[in-house]
């Protein structure tokens, strides 16, 4: 009874969820009746594991929500990923469109800027390009995804994003973790996703297919996503930026000069690299291990530190730049901190079912399934990923609720075998950034709306550049650092 009280608590979940639900009320909903097909007590169920679980995720990671959502805010009113993304294409072109898109994004997202802000800034540019290139409109997500959603959120190392984040404390690393792998999973995710992107220009130009609908109609798209009810309540489960803020301040009539508007970009990288691996290696950090700073180690707090000093310094470095631009400061900082809340308590919601489900007796027996899958613990941990982030549509929540259920396990694999933490770390991050790109997921859902392209037309190019080549990266990466160990 308690494997399918599991499966119809998510069953639920997936079933109401892809129907625009809130997920504040699915999760603990569908926690409820996983625990009540076991026996388990409901009220504790709710108040002691739920709730304990959910906050301990805000407490940890709503810094780095809050900084990601309010410097994305800012580089997007301030008129500077718009600055970027004009730079890209005029660089490279219409004759390069797909490229440009890809690049851009790339640029955008790597430096920090979150994916719905990149969604709504790239795609009306992107609808220009491929209108003036005559590129179908319907290849516009998958380019857009290729360049946002793929190797910046999971692979390149360094990456400031929440997925690359979250592994952090329960492994001990930096944002930095295996980066030989990670430069060669984004390799692969970037050289096959351009692959398929140019093959199907291609034959679409061969068959004559042009652009499709009118540029105004498909820029109009953009605008009415962010106001869709259905797209938040999925979106908000997959990334760290609530759309409703978009339309909420105003962005500056002109963005600032390249240099400067990739300045903070720039700045993110740095000092997130300064912190790894200069700066708190040097800093005497015993006091962590004080009941009064939580009887922590600075390897499981040093990496959030790390990205959470990155993007304080580049969010004062962007309004430096533009604080005589920015149309309303205040309105943007307000908007760009709204923009957090929503998201981080979907995420923690999810997490909170994940606790529940793993307190259940019946769930020693998925772990022992899990940890039983043929090819080692690299594989194990990686499937694990893989499913719990396609069921639940969020790479974040997925990862959590998986690393919170068998990451100690895979620590103590990892300590048995000999195994270096950050190939764990670098495999389950793309691990969750691979299936969660299902059809339900909130940041597909949304993608396609921004672009005004239906799942019949745009998801198969989607699958080909946001999954499958994610995957084969996903399968390099183990089968290398199963040979070599970590790099």
């Amino acid at each position: 009874m308690g494997l399918l009280g599991i499966l119809v608590g998510l069953a639920v979940l997936i079933f109401f969820a892809f129907r625009g639900a809130s997920i504040l009320i699915l999760a603990p909903l569908a926690g409820l009746i996983a625990a009540a097909f076991s026996g388990e007590p409901l009220l504790a169920s709710w108040t002691q594991t739920f709730m304990r679980n959910a906050a301990d995720f805000i407490a940890q990671f709503f810094p780095l929500f809050l900084l990601g959502a309010l410097f994305g805010k800012l580089m997007e009113d301030s008129g500077s990923v718009s600055s970027i993304a004009n730079f890209m294409t005029q660089k490279l072109g219409a004759e390069r469109a797909i490229l440009a898109v890809v690049l851009a994004g790339a640029i955008v997202t790597y430096g920090g800027v979150s994916l719905f802000v990149a969604f709504f800034v790239l795609a009306p540019m992107g609808i220009a390009l491929f209108a003036e290139a005559g590129v179908p409109r319907r290849l516009m997500p998958a380019a857009i995804a290729l360049g946002t959603s793929t190797f910046t959120m999971s692979a390149m190392p360094g990456t400031p994003s929440i997925q690359n984040a979250i592994p952090m404390p329960f492994f001990g690393t930096t944002p930095f973790a295996a980066p030989g792998l990670g430069v060669i999973a984004s390799v692969i995710m970037l050289g096959f996703g351009m692959w398929w992107l140019k093959r199907r220009e291609v034959l679409a130009r061969a068959n004559g297919e042009g652009f499709g609908p009118s540029v105004a109609l498909a820029t109009e798209s953009a605008e009415a996503a962010a106001d869709d009810p259905i797209v938040r309540e999925r979106a908000t489960t997959a990334r760290e930026f609530d759309p409703v803020e978009v339309h909420h301040s105003q962005e500056a009539a002109k963005g600032p000069p390249i240099v400067l508007a990739a300045l903070p970009v720039i700045v993110v990288i740095i000092i997130n690299l300064l912190m790894s691996f200069i700066v708190l290696p040097r800093i005497d950090t015993s006091f962590l291990a004080l009941p009064q700073w939580g009887e922590t180690s600075v390897s499981a707090v040093g990496g959030v530190w790390s990205v959470i000093v990155a993007l304080l310094a580049a969010i004062i470095t962007v309004i430096a730049i533009n604080f005589r631009s920015i149309p309303a400061l205040r309105a943007t900082m307000t908007a760009g901190a709204n923009a957090s809340v929503l998201p981080i308590l979907s995420v923690a919601s999810l997490v909170g079912f994940g606790a529940v489900i793993a307190a259940l007796p019946v769930f020693a027996d998925v772990r022992a399934w899990v940890l039983s899958i043929g090819g080692g613990p690299l594989v194990s941990l990686a499937v694990a990923t893989n499913i719990l982030a396609a069921l639940t549509g969020s790479a974040s929540g997925g990862l959590t609720i998986a690393l919170d259920a068998l990451g100690p396990t895979y620590m103590k694999i990892a300590a048995t075998i000999g195994m270096d933490p950050a190939l764990m770390h670098r495999v389950a991050v793309i691990g969750s950034g691979t299936l969660d790109s299902l059809p339900h997921n909130g940041a597909v859902v949304t993608l396609l709306s921004v672009c005004g392209v239906t799942h019949r037309e745009g998801y198969l190019d989607i699958v080909m550049a946001a999954v499958v080549g994610a995957l084969l990266a996903l399968v390099v990466v183990i089968v290398l650092g199963s040979l070599f160990g970590n790099f």
